[in-house]
């Protein structure tokens, strides 16, 4: 049946603290979020209707908008390669021209394989870094009218690329979100590291982990263009739980390859707070942030989160996700936390802002935790500012799979939602969505299925 969207305001409920029964809880309106950069347009409505149901089976989405299936798993690499492989996840767009002078995008997109993935990244000489790892990158180029015109390998031998973000300079930060070391699962070196791949020529950057930012289980970063600071999630869902993390580069003013002359990385502690699921009221806000050295960055012996950082302890979150810059601040997700598997409350998504300015950490919304898993806004997981005034968020939960938005002043709505793609009528399950970002120009919202692996171009009347 088509989602109305009067359906999802059974999601939510604006008020100042999170209320049991209501889906999301906001800090005000997202104002704040969005001035100053490309989402700061107004948004003067709720939703863009209806999810009409894909006759073929693939996507759903409001009357007006059509997608194009740009690439599937299974399907032959332009380059000649090898097959575009499994568990398409983090994605980014950047902005490019040809020889000619027309205009191109280029799409940088991670594959999530571990030593079990059905399709591997092909190994390519120059962009290989562990031969046995079976995760990376592929890169697509598209022309003007969003036809691919290239796909080929970005990175390759690297495990379990999971999301990571775009640089001031047009390049990709790919992270692993792995701790294994050489010798486990049949790897030759270790892994656990971030990476960078320029879109539009990987031999340019080849496969240098960048040792000095962390070997944990990496999620997601964002770069302070003004400051050169990378700030990065942690995704480790079983306790003990990840950190938040800054990196200080020893060449802050960036460009590609700086990253690897190193810097000195930290893990964030908010005084008196232990973990940050124990924050249920949005608005919530901590002043005079704490930056603490890690001791052992490349976890040599014990993983990060477990080091020894003093008498006063680290600040832990269950399933740190999605981190963008906007504007002045950080904002990072946390996609869930419960209190079964060792949290200290249970919530269905939080999204933080850190103003570095002001060493201010606010808690700007809260989902759940009573929410309907079959309607949108359940465990966000990628994000990305829209063009249009807003956020759009991946959901990876239970139940339907959403991309869904976020306005400025905090309603909900649907925007995209996968059709069945595995299971039976009686018992169905859905491909989380991965990847979220749109082209340059905001006419084009790119977005993947993690499985079956299928990367999305969406286009329709978006509203500016």
């Amino acid at each position: 049946m088509p989602e109305d969207s009067s359906s999802t305001t059974r999601r939510q409920v604006m008020a100042r603290t999170a209320a049991l029964g209501g889906a999301l809880a906001f800090a005000g309106n997202l104002t704040e979020l969005f001035a100053g950069t490309a989402a700061a347009q107004p948004l003067g409505h709720k939703s863009y209707g209806p999810l009409i149901p894909d006759p073929d089976g693939l996507l759903d989405l409001p009357a007006g908008f059509r997608y194009r299936v740009l690439s599937r798993e299974g399907d032959r690499l332009r380059s000649g390669e090898g097959l575009v492989p499994s568990n398409h996840d983090g994605m980014a767009a950047f902005a490019a021209r040809s020889r000619a002078g027309r205009d191109r995008v280029h799409l940088v997109r991670n594959h999530e394989n571990r030593v079990t993935a059905k399709i591997p990244v092909p190994t390519v000489e120059g962009l290989t870094y562990d031969p046995m790892g079976k995760g990376g990158c592929t890169a697509l180029a598209l022309d003007g009218r969003g036809q691919v015109l290239s796909e080929r390998v970005a990175i390759a031998g690297t495990a379990v690329n999971c999301a990571g973000g775009h640089t001031p300079w047009g390049t990709w930060l790919t992270c692993e979100e792995t701790e294994d070391q050489a010798g486990t699962n049949g790897y030759t070196k270790d892994h656990g590291f971030i990476f960078e791949v320029d879109p539009a020529d990987p031999h340019r950057t080849g496969a240098v982990p960048l040792t000095a930012m962390g070997r944990f289980q990496h999620e997601a970063v964002a770069v302070d263009p003004r400051r050169g600071v990378v700030y990065e999630t942690e995704d480790a869902f079983l306790k003990p739980f990840g950190l938040f993390y800054r990196f200080l580069p020893n060449k802050p003013q960036g460009g590609t390859g700086s990253l690897r002359a190193g810097g000195r990385l930290q893990a964030m502690r908010v005084p008196g707070v232990a973990d940050l699921s124990a924050i249920q009221e949005t608005g919530a806000a901590f002043h005079d942030i704490e930056w603490v050295d890690v001791p052992d960055p490349l976890a040599a012996q014990t993983p990060v989160r477990l080091q020894d950082f003093g008498p006063r302890g680290i600040t832990h979150a269950q399933k740190l996700e999605g981190c963008y810059w906007g504007r002045t601040c950080v904002y990072f997700v946390s996609s869930f936390a419960h209190s079964a598997e060792g949290s200290a409350a249970d919530h269905y998504g939080q999204i933080w802002r850190y103003d570095p300015a002001a060493r201010r950490l606010t808690l700007v919304i809260v989902f759940g935790p009573g929410t309907d898993v079959q309607l949108p806004g359940e465990s966000p997981d990628n994000i990305c500012l829209a063009p249009s005034g807003g956020l759009m968020v991946c959901e990876d939960g239970n139940g339907a799979q959403h991309v869904f938005g976020v306005t400025r002043r905090g309603e909900v709505y649907a925007m995209a939602r996968g059709a069945q793609n595995i299971g039976t009528p009686e018992a169905p399950e859905w491909g989380e969505f991965a990847g979220v970002t749109f082209s340059p120009d905001g006419r084009t919202m790119f977005v993947n299925c993690y499985t079956p692996g299928t990367t999305f171009a969406v286009t329709g009347p978006w509203r500016d």
